[in-house]
């Protein structure tokens, strides 16, 4: 980071404190939901907001953006500010690019790790696999879906896919040995009870862009540029490396 950012994160940061204290209305990309376990306090803290984050997949984002209910800023895959409607509530200045992540496979603490380092050696520890858990009803998810198409197996393992419901349910059923396989981001199979086997081969990796913007409507333009601003911190670039994401 450059001492420019430096000077303007704290800037926006000294102002944020300066001013009357917040409450900021947060639609944030579930996948980050580690992230701001830690990122939240700090920010609280630092700035004395407070936050209400909203979590959810990219369908439910556009769907919570779009029918009215009032938020201040959203940190969410850039698939959300690709739809028309959903875009339109959100600030026309560009968004702010805040961590990126690719996708992965994880099994079970312990148990052991298949090939994934070709594209045929993860079709192969696809076809035999006995079961494989993901979230098709995210951007993340439909991007898995894709690689599946790719790979040419989305029929044959039709039968062993359990789609979830949120990222906490794919973790939890490979942890507890409902599904021998965790395919997902590859910061959200960093989880306690799973072993990441590893990031999907280069020819078929898709990243998930997470990008920041302010509502169009928020009556709170300070705070949520605050907060946009540090997100950009060395304390919260430290956080997304923790996690297994890549700033901006």
């Amino acid at each position: 980071m450059n001492k420019l950012s430096v000077v303007l994160i704290g800037a926006a940061m000294t102002l944020a404190h300066s001013a009357q204290a917040a409450e900021l209305r947060v639609l944030a990309g579930g996948a980050m939901t580690a992230v701001w376990a830690e990122v939240k306090p700090k920010f609280e803290q630092a700035s004395g907001h407070k936050l209400d984050i909203f979590f959810g997949t990219t369908p439910n984002l556009i769907k919570e953006a779009t029918s009215g209910t009032p938020f201040d800023v959203g940190i969410v895959p850039v698939e959300v500010m690709k739809d028309t409607t959903a875009r339109a509530r959100f600030s026309a200045d560009p968004a702010l690019d805040v961590a990126r992540v690719g996708l992965g496979v994880a099994v079970r603490a312990g148990a052991a790790k298949p090939n994934i380092d070709t594209p045929d050696a993860l079709k192969a520890t696809l076809m035999n696999a006995q079961s494989i858990a993901t979230l098709p009803a995210s951007a993340a998810g439909a991007q898995v879906m894709k690689a599946f198409d790719r790979l040419g197996v989305s029929e044959a393992i039709k039968g062993k896919l359990q789609a979830k419901g949120a990222p906490a349910e794919i973790v939890q059923a490979v942890a507890q040995g409902e599904a021998e396989l965790g395919v997902f981001l590859v910061n959200v199979l960093t989880a306690p009870g799973l072993d990441v086997v590893g990031p999907f081969p280069a020819e078929l990796q898709q990243e998930i862009v997470f990008t920041a913007a302010p509502a169009a409507e928020t009556k709170e333009g300070n705070a949520a540029k605050a907060l946009i601003a540090y997100l950009k911190s060395a304390d919260v670039i430290a956080i997304i490396k923790a996690k297994g994401m890549t700033p901006g």
